[in-house]
């Protein structure tokens, strides 16, 4: 059952995907339509669980199901992941390697492998001060707080 994103209490579990490249703003208009009629119906053991998504910046996919309500199974949460690989395939870019770093260039968001982000740090090209998405956020309030982070207060603050 779809609820508003902002309305799902901070304890809500959520789930970040990032994409390899900016969708455009035709694709955001599918994938918005796409997840919401994924949210819909989405179900634990034949209960509809109360989740939400959101579109961050052209790039990310960010699910979040009240855990309050009903808890997220294994199923339910193997259905989402053939959902979010569905979504790779038809516009094919990459959402579910986890050994990539995004983060902000000035306005600009990068991409990088966690090897280029690894060497532009030795490089000084990206420093503890520059702004990383920690995609390892679980809840909301995480999500809130620590999502959008400098390199320095993040995992990333090993490379540094």
């Amino acid at each position: 059952m779809y609820v508003p994103f902002d309305t799902l209490p901070e304890e809500s579990r959520i789930w970040i995907y990032q994409s390899n490249r900016k969708f455009s703003d035709d694709e955001i208009n599918e994938i918005e339509n796409d997840l919401k009629a994924f949210v819909e119906r989405w179900s634990a053991h034949g209960t509809a669980l109360e989740a939400s998504y959101l579109l961050k910046y052209n790039r990310f996919i960010v699910l979040a199901v009240n855990q309050e309500v009903q808890q997220a199974t294994g199923c339910s949460i193997d259905s989402s992941v053939a959902f979010i690989q569905n979504l790779e395939q038809k516009y094919k870019v990459d959402l579910l390697d986890k050994m990539n770093v995004t983060f902000k260039n000035g306005e600009y968001i990068a991409h990088k492998s966690l090897i280029d982000f690894k060497r532009m740090a030795k490089e000084k090209a990206v420093t503890q001060n520059t702004v990383v998405f920690n995609n390892l956020v679980n809840t909301i309030g995480e999500f809130n707080d620590s999502w959008e982070v400098p390199a320095g207060e993040s995992w990333h603050s090993r490379f540094f």
